[in-house]
This record gives C-alpha cells, sequence and structure tokens, in this order.
C-alpha cells in the first residue's frame, strides 16, 4: 500500500521547486525507467504492478495496485511502473563542437523532442536559459523516452554564457529572416539557438548572435507563420550533421 507519505512525495515532484528542495524526479513506464536504470542514475524508490519487471533490490520497490498507480501517476493512461530517482549533478560544459541552446522554451513536450533529437544527431551538450522548462518535469521526463540520459543538459544565463564565447566563435540563430539554411557552409564549431515558442529569441539573444539563419518555406502560399520549435530543432541539425 503506497502511504500517505509516498503520496505527497510523488505528487510534489510535479513542481519544479520540490524536485529542487528534494533533488528527486519522477519517471514513469518500463522503457524510461529502464534506460534510466542501465544509465546507473540512482534510484530512491519504484513502484510496480509486477515485482519482475526490473531487475531491482527488494527494498526500493514496492508492488502496488493498478488504483494506487492511477493515484500516483501523472499520466492520463498509467503504465506499469513509477520511479523516484535522484537528480544527478551538473557537468562543467564542453564547448568543443556543435551545441545547441534554447532561449526560453517553455512546452514539456518540445524539450523532451529536443533532448530525444540530441542524442539522435549526436549532440552532448544541451544549454538551456534559465526561463527553459526543467528538463526533470515528469512530462519532459516522458517525451525524452530515457534520451535524457545521453545528453547534458545545463541551465544558464544564456546571455552571459554566449558572451563568454570566443571572439571567433560562431554564433548561429535561428529566425523567420535570415541566410537560406541549406546555402550556407555550417561551422561544425558553433552554437545553435533556438527560440521560445510565441516570440522566437529574445533581443537581448538576439544581440549576440552573429549569423541569422533560417529555414526557407516551399508552399506556394507562403502563409504558415512559423514551424513547431522541436520541428525546426530536427530540421537544423539534420542539416547540420549533413554539412
Amino acid at each position: 500500500m503506497v502511504s500517505k507519505n509516498q503520496k505527497k512525495l510523488i505528487k510534489s515532484l510535479y513542481q519544479k521547486k520540490y524536485r529542487k528542495q528534494h533533488g528527486l524526479f519522477v519517471a514513469e513506464g518500463k522503457k524510461v525507467i529502464k534506460e534510466l536504470l542501465d544509465a546507473e542514475l540512482v534510484l530512491h524508490s519504484l513502484y510496480v504492478l509486477d515485482e519482475d519487471i526490473f531487475d531491482v533490490a527488494q527494498n526500493l520497490q514496492q508492488k502496488i495496485t493498478q488504483e494506487e498507480l492511477k493515484q500516483i501517476s501523472f499520466l492520463t493512461t498509467p503504465q506499469a511502473a513509477l520511479a523516484i530517482f535522484s537528480i544527478p549533478e551538473t557537468y562543467e560544459i564542453d564547448t568543443d563542437g556543435l551545441i545547441l541552446a534554447l532561449d526560453d522554451v517553455r512546452d514539456p513536450g518540445n524539450l523532451g523532442t529536443i533532448i530525444r533529437l540530441c542524442d539522435w544527431f549526436g549532440i552532448q551538450e544541451l544549454v538551456c536559459s534559465k526561463q527553459t522548462v526543467d528538463c526533470y518535469n515528469p512530462k519532459v521526463i516522458q517525451a525524452t523516452m530515457g534520451s535524457i540520459t545521453r545528453v547534458r543538459v545545463n541551465y544558464v544565463d544564456l546571455a552571459v554564457f554566449l558572451s563568454e564565447q570566443k571572439p571567433s566563435s560562431r554564433i548561429y540563430g535561428t529566425f523567420m529572416k535570415g541566410d537560406n539554411l541549406y546555402a550556407e557552409e555550417l561551422s561544425q564549431q558553433a552554437i545553435v539557438v533556438m527560440g521560445n515558442e510565441a516570440n522566437g529569441i529574445s533581443k537581448e539573444i538576439e544581440n549576440l548572435i552573429n549569423k541569422r539563419i533560417t529555414i526557407p518555406r516551399f508552399g506556394n502560399d507562403q502563409k504558415t507563420e512559423s514551424l513547431n520549435v522541436a520541428t525546426a530543432t530536427a530540421i537544423v541539425l539534420s542539416e547540420f550533421k549533413r554539412s
């Protein structure tokens, strides 16, 4: 049986301030939890419908009912397991190679997808502004499908981070008006900035960008206002890697 204190802790971890306070986050589903276990993240506790799902010490897991899982799950359709893990320590940012930076991306699904894209395209460093949604939000963790274990996510004052780069550093920004992404010789030693879902890249960050790029529209009517930020990220990273 899941106790009231256990339920209270799990539900509190939906909020960033309590994740930070406890140093814990929630993951759900067999695939996601297995990826986190395989990456040797520290398991705090595990709630399962079947104790044979994972090879985990008995003192760390608890068998629960489907009804109890519904009570503690963040999902509309709960899966077979829910786990609590310790938030790992952050690492110093490695500025060698291609880095993706996010300026105020707010949607958890978008961030989760972008983390998966970084994993797919071999981008190890994802730098986020402090206004960007927390990568340990349960919805983000779910959307990453385990890729969170293979991408290093850091939260920084993005303006300070960009201003501290070498004068010769190439800092790309994605805009509605810029140089055609497909016609550029793209540097592999660079930072690529993606902006907020509604407002794009902020003026403060825009002033620190030295190369504006755009994904050209090919539709006959040219009426589509913009692309979803995760979709745009997929196109941009694909082109950088193709180059």
